[in-house]
């Protein structure tokens, strides 16, 4: 596995903060009344805002074999941080989208339920050290899910790395609860 130099990473993350404040939208009401959402797509479609923001959530990682990027945005970030690592990518999708045979998990959400799937052949996943990435960590429950999941197909969740974390939702707790307190979780900014 390739490695990252652990000051630049750090510089990254102060990078990738200004880059977050610079280009994020701010959406009223969106999904819904009350709710100010926080589009992270200018940062994304800003190359400096790509870059420092991939890097960043490279920050702390050691010994990973894999990088699993959480349907959809995770597809996206999963690649650029796998690539950065020098380690391959596995997109986990939802529910549908794979052909059979897959390896598939349930899980509750605040709006209902969904399901998320990993191929079920052509991948040997015991043992490997796998990073998580998505976008946001929000509730939780999609990370714990997904690392079931990974669990379920014999791979070890090593550490859950987002760009943004919805520090009030309480989905740091939740991982801690579910993948144990021992799995590190990096949020490159804090909302």
């Amino acid at each position: 596995m390739g490695g990252v130099v652990p000051d630049r990473t750090a510089e990254a993350v102060m990078r990738a903060r200004a880059a977050i404040t610079e280009h994020a939208r701010l959406v009223d009401d969106f999904p819904a009344p009350g709710i100010a959402f926080k589009d992270l797509t200018p940062v994304l479609a800003d190359p400096e805002g790509l870059s420092t923001i991939v890097t960043a959530l490279t920050h702390g990682c050691s010994a990973i074999d894999l990088v699993a990027g959480i349907d959809a945005r995770g597809f996206l970030l999963g690649g650029a941080v796998a690539r950065e690592l020098e380690v391959g990518v596995l997109a986990v999708r939802k529910g549908g989208k794979l052909p059979p045979p897959v390896l598939a998990i349930d899980y509750s959400l605040e709006y209902g339920q969904a399901t998320l799937e990993i191929p079920a052949d052509g991948l040997n996943l015991s043992g490997r050290r796998v990073l998580l990435v998505d976008d946001v960590l929000a509730t939780g429950g999609t990370a714990v899910a997904a690392a079931e999941l990974l669990h379920r197909a014999g791979a070890h969740v090593v550490g859950v790395a987002v760009i943004m974390e919805l520090a009030g939702l309480g989905g740091r707790d939740t991982i801690a609860r579910g993948l144990g307190p021992d799995v590190p979780v990096h949020a490159v900014a804090l909302d």
